[in-house]
């Protein structure tokens, strides 16, 4: 049911005759592509000028424990490492530069903005390509290694960033509107209120963006990192069977990815199971003439609290235990004017000096 109101929001719902239509086209369709299929297996098979493809000759070196153990596994922990390093500098980054684009005053956030998108409209590979030779001509050690992380930083930051600017954005007026009701500063209202909820709400969109890290990592490959992608070309070269390996190469990628993907999927039905899961209301006091709780409940929800106001007039007195609204079950009141105070001095004196006929009965109850 679900899946069908959100496929309705894409497209009406067609009639039988767009039913068929459709089904057609995805037979055609898969037609065609069981087609090309085999034109590129039979190619591959018997190429123009060149051996067979598919020959087990030459997917044997490609799949054989040699492989795994010295090209594959050592490429998959580098490409790994450079992507676990990369997106804790990237959040990092994300973190202190978006945050400092949304705070008051001019010059942090005009600093913040254009640190943002220079990183943004500079390409990966170029900010590779330079640091890899500024590392270089600085005698650094890994310098391939520590441009490309760096690179990465640089760009996933850039746009964590911008997820955190785009989800404070995004929130209600009234986040910040109660923070500055309880005497919040801007800054305040930023790091306690809103910023944590944008981190929070942008989980699913900064998994997602962990697939990039992972697979740019494969651009260090050029300036020789020896990532997955470059131990997969070295023994595609040691064998003459450079498609077959990366072919390896490419379905490693595809799993990682997927997993990677499906975590993005799993995070917000996880995160909404927590913040929107059902609880018990909690039972409403009985309507019942006479009745202590209801009269209590009353009057304690016409209570007035004002924030920064002028006082009560009428200063309603309760004593007892748990004296509020909540856990009325448990309320025991004795509700009145609360002698202590001088506005209900003043008050009962007038009353008395306008109606002297009167008596206190309605203070008594």
């Amino acid at each position: 049911m679900e899946q069908s109101n959100e496929s309705s929001l894409l497209f009406d719902e067609p009639g039988p005759k767009g039913r068929r239509r459709i089904r057609i086209i995805n037979w055609i369709a898969t037609a065609v592509f069981i087609v090309l299929l085999l034109l590129i297996l039979l190619r591959l098979h018997n190429p123009p000028n060149g051996e067979n493809q598919l020959s087990w000759e030459l997917w044997k070196p490609a799949l054989d424990g040699e492989a795994w153990s010295d090209f594959y596994l050592p490429g998959l922990w580098a490409t790994l490492r450079a992507t676990f390093l990369a997106v804790i500098g990237a959040v990092v980054f994300g973190l202190i530069f978006g945050i400092g684009r949304l705070l008051p005053g001019h010059l942090i956030p005009t600093v913040c903005a254009v640190v943002i998108e220079f990183c943004r409209a500079v390409p990966v590979l170029i900010m590779m390509i330079f640091f890899w030779r500024a590392f270089a001509f600085l005698d650094m050690p890994s310098p391939a290694y520590w441009s490309v992380v760096l690179s990465l930083v640089l760009y996933n930051g850039s746009v964590v960033a911008e997820l955190i600017r785009s989800g404070v954005g995004n929130l209600p007026g009234g986040q910040h509107e109660a923070a500055v009701a309880l005497g919040m500063t801007r800054t305040q209202s930023l790091m306690s209120v809103e910023v944590p909820q944008a981190i929070y709400a942008m989980l699913p969109a900064a998994v997602t963006q962990l697939v990039v890290v992972l697979k740019d990592t494969a651009l260090g490959s050029i300036i020789m990192y020896t990532d997955l992608l470059q131990e997969s070309r070295r023994l595609g070269s040691m064998y003459f069977n450079i498609l077959q390996t990366l072919v390896v190469a490419a379905v490693i990628y595809f799993i990682f990815c997927w997993l990677l993907s499906r975590l993005a999927e799993w995070l917000p039905k996880r995160m909404q199971q927590r913040t929107l899961a059902p609880t018990e209301a909690e039972p409403v006091a009985p309507i019942a003439i006479m009745d202590p709780s209801n009269v209590n409940q009353i009057a304690v929800a016409k209570e007035g609290r004002p924030l920064g106001g002028t006082q009560r007039i009428y200063h309603v007195h309760h004593r007892g235990t748990n004296a509020r609204i909540h856990e009325w079950r448990r309320t025991r009141y004795v509700q009145g004017y609360d002698e202590t105070q001088p506005q209900s001095q003043r008050r009962r004196t007038e009353h008395h000096l306008h109606h002297p006929h009167r008596n206190n009965d309605s203070d008594k109850q």
